[in-house]
């Protein structure tokens, strides 16, 4: 009986250690399944944050692409009125301009008048 007894102790001894040995597996499968998910949260707000930061990134270089073409547009107008107003003067300050001789070269109507020094003689 005493065997008996002994051997439905380690019966119950060897089912005790059995189940705390099956918890302890089910907590360590559960806290690993926890660092995990941990780890994949982790991970995706990284990546999250890497992908907001280039998104910002990228906004700031088309934000400045923007103004610079904006800048280059209000350049060129800017050139263009100049250039512009420029002519206008020139048109108008030609149009007042005394007119050249029609037969130049210093003398009345283009000949020398009567001064026949070689220098002076013009070739038409």
């Amino acid at each position: 009986m005493n065997t008996q007894l002994e051997k439905m102790k380690q019966k119950q001894e060897c089912e005790r250690r059995k189940r705390a040995a099956e918890e302890k597996h089910k907590e360590w499968v559960q806290k690993k399944r926890e660092e995990e998910r941990r780890e994949r949260e982790r991970k995706l707000s990284k990546e999250m944050a890497e992908k907001a930061t280039k998104e910002l990134e990228k906004m700031q270089l088309q934000e400045k692409a923007e103004e610079k073409e904006k800048e280059r547009v209000a350049e060129l107008q800017e050139k263009k009125a100049r250039s512009e107003k420029i002519f206008k003067e020139w048109l108008h300050n030609a149009r007042n301009k005394p007119r050249p001789l029609l037969y130049g070269y210093g003398f009345p109507h283009g000949k020398s008048a009567g001064l026949y020094f070689y220098y002076t003689y013009v070739v038409t």
